[in-house]
């Protein structure tokens, strides 16, 4: 007997008893649909999150801030220095201060550092289009940095004198605006107050509207808009107070080692970091999510390959006297075996292939129906991605853990002696 013949006499054989084979394909096809759905929740959120960082153009860009500093009541109170910002952040053990113009000039200086731009806190009161109404609205200052996601219009300009405005799909209903494509061109109004509490308008051009997206639903303002917005915001501002920042947001050199250039910060005393580092816990969250539900579908996998090693022990006693008559008819131990595998790899890929195939169909029907409803502010996440890759790896693994579970059976069935097993009862 050939290969072909082989399998096909294998396959013929794993439908002798269709109950049994029936629920050893039932426990495979649960660890594999089970596996196949939790790989593709960690494709679809990893393809999603690698979509956003992409789409922002991140690469290149570190969020600056001053690194922590560790103080204890045994140390005493830190030495004030005057060249620091005034403004710092108490939590539990860790200090973090506010970033001074000179740690501007530091970090601009840092080799391997293009441009910096600080990160200045815009506190609008309030934005209005028209006389629909003044609605609170979040704007993020230089956001000219960021290539957002767009679903109509154009990208901030930071060369631009045009204050230019770019709003979230969500607030342009409440606002008045219509479409995202109306929205585009019109002038809104911007309400905030000085040092004093005086109120200033500020009137700034909606130059495009972004997506929701997992970095925040606020509007962003480019340099020129950001600049008349900290103008107004600053007025009457005392000169003896110090200006301080959060962040800055620095730009590194083309062809700069990232990794090189943070270790170069944080010599300085300041911490640098990638949208995609910021973004490591939340990864490692979900991969651990997923971990733990394909630990269980593995649990599934090994139950299944017990039920493989059951079955085929049970036709392997069955067709003992089958297996003397091939052997005693020139057919050697070696391809006694190999029918045997053929057939755990069988029951293997049919109970892979349904869960997957099954998995695929109905993962691909929920995944669309979450993007339509719970997951529509979030376009372009599709909660559950199969990729063929991965797919093809899930069933040629279980195959392979067929194969091992088979391999008991097999070697049982080809060491058989043939004189006694055509004596067998």
């Amino acid at each position: 007997m050939n290969l072909v013949d082989l399998l096909r006499t294998a396959i013929g054989n794993t439908f002798r008893s269709k109950l049994r084979t029936t629920l050893t394909v039932i426990a495979i096809f649960i660890g594999a649909f089970t596996i196949t759905l939790t790989s593709a929740i960690g494709t679809g959120v990893s393809s999603y999150i690698d979509t956003q960082v992409a789409s922002i153009g991140t690469t290149d860009s570190l969020t600056v801030t001053k690194a922590a500093t560790t103080s204890s009541s045994d140390d005493g109170p830190a030495k004030y220095d005057p060249s620091e910002s005034g403004q710092t952040s108490q939590r539990g053990p860790a200090s973090v201060s506010y970033l001074s113009p000179t740690d501007i000039s530091a970090i601009r200086r840092t080799t391997g550092i293009a441009s910096v731009q600080p990160a200045v806190a815009l506190s609008p009161k309030w934005l209005e289009y028209g006389d629909h109404g003044k609605y609170v609205v979040s704007i993020a200052g230089d956001a000219d940095a960021i290539h957002a996601d767009l679903a109509a219009g154009r990208q901030l300009s930071s060369t631009s004198s045009e204050r230019q405005l770019l709003l979230p799909t969500n607030d342009l209903k409440a606002l008045g605006l219509g479409s995202a494509r109306n929205a585009v061109g019109t002038t809104v109004t911007i309400g905030i107050d000085d040092y004093l509490g005086q109120e200033h308008q500020v009137r700034a051009t909606v130059v495009g509207v972004q997506n929701e997206s997992l970095f925040g639903g606020g509007a962003g303002a480019n340099a020129a808009l950001t600049e008349a917005l900290r103008t107004a915001q600053e007025t009457a501002k005392p000169t003896a107070v110090s200006t301080g920042y959060a962040s800055a947001t620095a730009t590194v050199a083309s062809g700069a080692d990232v990794a090189k250039v943070k270790s170069r910060l944080l010599a300085a005393g300041y911490t640098g970091q990638t949208i995609a580092d910021q973004l490591g816990q939340f990864e490692t969250v979900i991969n651990g999510i997923v971990g733990v539900l394909n630990a269980f579908a593995v649990i599934a996998l090994i139950a299944a390959g017990f039920g493989i090693i059951n079955t085929l022990l049970m036709s392997v006693q069955e067709r003992t006297r089958e297996i003397g008559l091939m052997k005693a008819m020139g057919m050697g131990g070696g391809r006694v075996y190999t029918l045997f595998s053929l057939e755990a790899v069988f029951i293997g890929f049919l109970g892979s292939a349904i869960g997957a195939g099954v998995a695929i169909l109905l993962g691909t029907g929920i995944s669309n129906l979450l993007a339509r409803t719970v997951l529509k502010d979030l376009p372009g996440l599709h909660l559950l991605q199969f990729a063929p890759g991965s797919v093809a790896t899930i069933i040629i693994v279980v195959m392979l853990i067929a194969f091992l579970a088979g391999t008991l059976p097999a070697r049982r069935a080809a060491r058989q002696n043939p004189i006694e097993a055509l004596r067998y009862e």
